[in-house]
């Protein structure tokens, strides 16, 4: 495979990002909403060389409670249940057409929708760097409601998720508490396509592992040699999960690759991804298609949780002139 390189010092987190002041809340953002997804699908039983299985047996039920936002956005999804969710791009407004605004809801049964995240691209950054929020009129890097980011390399090629904790290298020398060291959440790592192919985009997934109590394992690098990204390219795989996504297959009979999304994606798209674990390929851990210009579903299953699947949503629609 073919990756770049390049990576970028995070020297962009103190610029102010103005709050996002033309969009109107959804009436469904309030963090006290509670709301319930069907089960639809079984967890693998298969073992995984970095980490502990990816599922078991479901302890947990078939309902999703989103009863704090911002613990929600953070918590693996219920072993055993598919979380199904909506993901709208704005585009209104005199500069959206370059920095639209995203928005990530949980489809209920009874065709509600419930407010998760929201997203933009930052401007005056040296690299494509989102800034994610539990606050849809909140967008700006000191907000309370400031949760996660995503940050890209040079190329557009590898993005890494984190969390609202502090950059250690923003305060070198400083003994900070270990608990507000930022997490990184995942790894996007897009090969690029050369000569202009026009073909389906390979992408590998970094995430942490999780422990037999079936939480993540916190990963706080405090240089870039201890990154997912760098652990990744090293082969020190302990304690993380590396995902692919599933490699469609060629239709004759509509001269497309397509893959089954069992009704959830409408309309072919060179971002329409599925999120697999080599050893159990049929568990979809998360997937990603378009429904319409500017929607798109976006489901997802343990281990992974909101932020990390809307990020890695986010990395998709990006600008990647390698990649397309």
């Amino acid at each position: 495979m073919n990756y770049d390189e390049a990576s970028e010092d995070d020297d962009d987190d103190d610029e102010a990002e103005e709050p996002n002041t033309e969009s109107t809340r959804p009436a469904s953002a309030s963090s006290t909403k509670s709301t319930t997804v069907r089960q639809t699908q079984q967890p693998p039983h298969k073992q995984s060389h970095e980490c502990l299985p990816l599922g078991s047996p479901s302890a947990e039920g078939s309902s999703v409670e989103v009863d704090n936002l911002e613990e929600f956005v953070l918590r693996p999804a219920p072993r055993g249940v598919t979380v199904k969710c909506r993901i709208s791009r704005d585009k209104k407004g005199m500069d959206r057409g370059l920095y639209p605004t995203y928005f990530m809801h949980l489809e209920r049964e009874d065709g509600k929708k419930v407010f998760l995240l929201a997203g933009r691209k930052r401007k005056k950054s040296k690299t494509s760097n989102y800034l994610i929020s539990v606050d849809a009129t909140d967008l700006s890097r000191e907000g309370e409601s400031f949760i996660g980011k995503l940050r890209s390399n040079l190329m557009g090629t590898k993005f890494t998720v984190y969390d609202n904790g502090t950059n250690p290298s923003k305060t070198p020398g400083a003994l900070l508490e270990e608990t507000n060291t930022r997490q990184e959440l995942a790894a996007i790592c897009y090969e690029t396509n050369v000569l202009g192919f026009k073909g389906p985009r390979k992408m590998t997934v970094v995430i942490p592992g999780m422990n037999m109590n079936f939480e993540r394992v916190p990963v706080r690098p405090a240089c870039e040699q201890e990154s997912l990204l760098s652990k990744w390219q090293n082969h020190s795989l302990e304690n993380l999960i590396e995902l692919h996504n599933k490699a469609p297959v060629w239709n004759d009979d509509t001269q497309s690759y397509v893959l089954n999304f069992h009704g959830r994606v409408t309309q072919a798209s060179v971002k329409n991804f599925q999120i697999v674990h080599d050893n159990d390929p049929d568990y979809i851990v998360m997937q990603f298609g378009r429904v319409a210009e500017d929607i798109f579903t976006l489901d997802f299953n343990y281990p992974m949780c909101a932020l990390q699947a809307f990020a890695i949503g986010l990395s998709s629609f990006d600008s990647k002139l390698a990649c397309e």
